[in-house]
């Protein structure tokens, strides 16, 4: 077989496996959305049986031999065919180390484990879910043994979300980032907290929508390829190369919660729509890293979205529709009250400055139990108490403490130190874009979010996974990745804010 026939084909192979993809992701989306609650079980079956097709179909000895005739630093190769053999590469050593009951078995457990943490948290118990926490934690610890790690069991999965990652260097960003974030809480803690009782008045659902929508088409989001619905933990999905979907949930007395979850997952969306044609149906079509993800939907969500210039546009528009909770509220009270910084419970909530911390506290359980120092049933407590250390508040149910995220339910262990390095990413990539785009704040101000989105779709979104999350940043903004942009940025934010 020639060279050149022999990538067609595997080309072949990678969009078949895509295509599987996009129809297990289609399957778990109307799972969190409108599918029946007594279809728990049979669809559990039904992405098992979709897990194990795709699994056989991406060990098959002919990628292997595939694989062989094509070196991923074949020079007489475009660069684009060397990335994507690189990617594909990856992903097919990754498929190979793990047997096809494993594989099934863990799928089949996850449909299961998610549908009953939906029930542990709407009924705050705990105790219904843990076995399903056992099983997932189980799985991770398998596959991570089969994938390998050098240091820690955890190194194993981590490499899945964040490439190039391990624990030991995550945890030289996170202390200090830890320690400064804590410190500035604390001044902030020392001055009056801003006005903003109206936040919890009544705001009907049905406008909540209506705004975030009308945000949604602001933000360039094209409905003709995808939509908004609602599920328990908002999500965004690829169901196809035109098809990018994104949920959220509404609180009739807190509005900012639905509308901040709406311009996050838009910001997730944003990338995926944002692959160049060519790849947006290979492998390469995926984003650099969560971490990387992450830096695009908080991005949008924080530092436009919390900005003045972005409430100096909307402001106008949101009295409009909630007149009698909003009529007593000037924009300058509104943009103080949005940037409120108050240590809190839930993490998708929580304010920019203490939001890493939640993050944090996240990887230090997940290191503990991969590690055996801390066991399922020991779980909350330990939530608990850390949350205190780090925080200084006490979830007053599980519900709203170790129930509270979907992750650990679906296996994503791993996957949450990509929030907080998202954050590092996101402001990195902000300090290029402003220095480049002196005007930014003031299209911002005017409603046009175009030249935001046109720069991070020509330096970011069309490469797709091209490449690795620290080479993209030092490609974009020529220097390797840093806490300071962040900081700075927080520090300046709210030292404005806070009057520090």
């Amino acid at each position: 077989m020639q060279k050149q026939e022999a990538l067609e084909r595997l080309h072949k192979i990678d969009q078949d496996i895509k295509h599987l993809d996009q129809v297990s992701a289609l399957l778990q989306w109307d799972q969190e959305t409108y599918m029946p609650s007594a279809a728990v079980e049979g669809r559990s079956e039904q992405l098992a049986l979709l897990e194990g097709i795709k699994h056989e179909k991406f060990t098959d000895p002919e990628i292997g031999k595939l694989l062989e005739q094509l070196a991923s630093d074949d020079k007489d190769l475009p660069d684009i065919e060397r990335d994507f053999l690189r990617v594909f590469r990856k992903q097919y050593n990754r498929a190979i180390a793990l047997p096809a009951d494993l594989v099934t078995e863990a799928a089949r457990a996850e449909g299961l484990s998610q549908a009953a943490w939906v029930e542990a948290r709407k009924n705050n118990d705990y105790k219904t879910f843990i076995p399903h926490l056992e099983k997932m934690i189980g799985y991770a610890k398998k596959k991570a043994e089969y994938w390998g790690y050098s240091g820690h069991p955890y190194d194993g999965l981590l490499d899945i979300y964040e490439p190039g990652m391990t624990e030991s260097v995550i945890e030289g960003v996170f202390v200090p980032l830890r320690d400064r974030l804590a410190r500035l809480v604390q001044r902030i803690g020392e001055k009056p907290a801003p006005r903003s009782d109206f936040l919890s008045r009544e705001f009907p659902v049905d406008l909540q929508a209506q705004f975030g929508e009308q945000v949604m088409k602001d933000l360039s989001y094209d409905f003709t390829q995808g939509r908004l619905d609602i599920s328990a933990h908002p999500f965004t999905t690829t169901l196809g190369p035109r098809d990018v979907r994104i949920t959220t949930r509404y609180f009739p007395q807190n509005m900012l919660s639905g509308l901040f979850s709406i311009i996050h997952e838009s910001g997730h969306a944003l990338y995926e729509m944002g692959f160049a044609d060519h790849i947006r149906d290979t492998s390469l079509g995926d984003g650099a890293s969560m971490g990387i993800h992450e830096s695009q939907s908080r991005l949008w969500e924080n530092v436009v979205g919390r900005s003045y210039a972005f409430w100096k546009g909307q402001y106008a528009r949101l009295q409009g529709l909630f007149q009698s909770q909003l009529t007593d509220v000037s924009l300058d009270v509104f943009y103080a009250a949005v940037n409120r910084v108050q240590p809190s419970l839930i993490r998708v909530d929580a304010d920019e400055v203490t939001y890493s911390l939640h993050v944090i506290l996240r990887f230090e359980l997940e290191r503990k139990l991969f590690s055996g120092d801390l066991s399922v049933a020991d779980l909350p407590e330990a939530w608990n108490t850390m949350m205190y250390a780090i925080l200084g508040v006490r979830p007053d149910s599980d519900a709203n403490g170790v129930l509270q995220d979907v992750h650990w339910s679906m296996g994503a262990f791993g996957y949450f130190p990509s929030y907080a390095l998202g954050n590092l990413y996101g402001l990195q990539l902000w300090e290029t874009l402003k220095a480049q785009n002196p005007n930014t704040e003031r299209h911002i101000e005017q409603k046009n979010y175009v030249p935001v989105l046109e720069w991070l779709r020509s330096n970011v979104h069309i490469h797709g996974c091209r490449y690795e999350p620290g080479d993209l940043i030092l490609r974009v903004t020529g220097r390797p990745l840093s806490a300071e942009p962040f900081i700075h940025y927080l520090e300046q934010k709210y030292g404005q804010l806070y009057s520090l």
